[in-house]
């Protein structure tokens, strides 16, 4: 019969092997760090940097893909030469061409802001240019003459929110100009050569659609080839705005008394019955101011 205290003793040398293996096992992994997996930072934060800019662009590409192709059915054509009859709110009138006055006299307009009708021999400039003071109208009326767009809007009823808006319409664009204009009704008022548009807000998708069917639209102006550039505006003290009532000798709007200025009368060609182009004879290139009907470059006029 085996012995307990034999017995016993098995067990405890047992015991103590066990251990003593567990302990020379973990004295291989003595001194070293616990193995950890290391996240790939540099890779997260390029493709994060990649997801931002993609995300950047969209937002600010897609928006002007979206409106230029809503812009598109308001460029003027052949077939569709005053494409602003599908813009909602815009007044159309007659309005005789070539009438000047010098800068003694006043118009007795009949619209506020004006857009047609006698006006001063000297234009206002209309390269894109921003006025921080209302114009003399008979002087910005000569511009509308020339093709360009006057954006117009009541210092009173535009927050500069506002105003900045329709900065982005007008700098840097030939045939634009834009200024206050204290005593229209509406808050923003939009002028080509017999046409307007009064809208509330800068952000009204019409005042794209204005610009785009009217500027240089070689269908709705006199006096096509006409430039916008003049050394004889001084854009930092223009002509000032008189507010005050036109007196009896004002000038009517059917110009009685004016000789129409045989220069302006060419038809569709240049100042003075030059063939269509820019001033001086210049011939017309597609797509460029001064250019003849049958000669505009599809989507020209924008």
């Amino acid at each position: 019969m085996p012995n307990r205290t034999s017995a016993k003793s098995a067990k405890a040398v047992q015991a103590a092997g066990k251990v003593a293996g567990a302990r020379a096992s973990g004295g291989k992994n003595k001194g070293k760090p616990p193995i950890t997996q290391r996240i790939p930072w540099l890779t997260i934060g390029a493709v994060v940097l990649l997801v931002g800019l993609v995300a950047a662009l969209a937002v600010n590409l897609v928006p002007k893909y979206q409106e230029k192709a809503a812009l598109e059915k308001f460029t003027p054509s052949e077939q569709k030469q005053d494409p602003s009859d599908q813009i909602q709110g815009v007044v159309k009138k007659e309005y005789p061409a070539g009438l000047h006055i010098d800068g003694t006299q006043r118009v007795a307009y009949d619209q506020t802001p004006p857009f047609g009708g006698p006006h001063d021999a000297s234009w206002a400039n209309c390269m894109g240019t921003v006025y921080d003071k209302a114009l003399r109208d008979e002087n910005a009326v000569h511009s509308l003459e020339h093709g360009a767009v006057w954006i117009t809007y009541n210092p009173d009823k535009v927050d500069q929110s506002g105003v900045d808006t329709l900065k982005k319409k007008v700098e840097g664009e030939q045939y634009m100009l834009m200024s206050p204009h204290p005593d229209q009704e509406a808050p923003v008022s939009l002028q080509s050569w017999g046409h307007q548009l009064t809208v509330n807000s800068a952000d009204d998708e019409r005042v794209g659609q204005f610009i785009t069917a009217l500027r240089l639209n070689n269908f709705a102006y006199p006096e096509v080839g006409a430039d916008c550039a003049t050394v004889a505006f001084d854009t930092q003290n223009p002509p000032p705005y008189d507010p005050s009532e036109p007196g009896p000798d004002a000038v009517p709007m059917d110009g009685a008394g004016l000789q129409p200025d045989q220069g302006e009368l060419g038809g569709t060609g240049a100042p003075g019955g030059l063939p269509g182009g820019l001033p001086g004879g210049i011939p017309a290139i597609p797509g460029m101011p001064g250019t003849l009907p049958d000669q505009q470059a599809p989507g020209a006029g924008q």
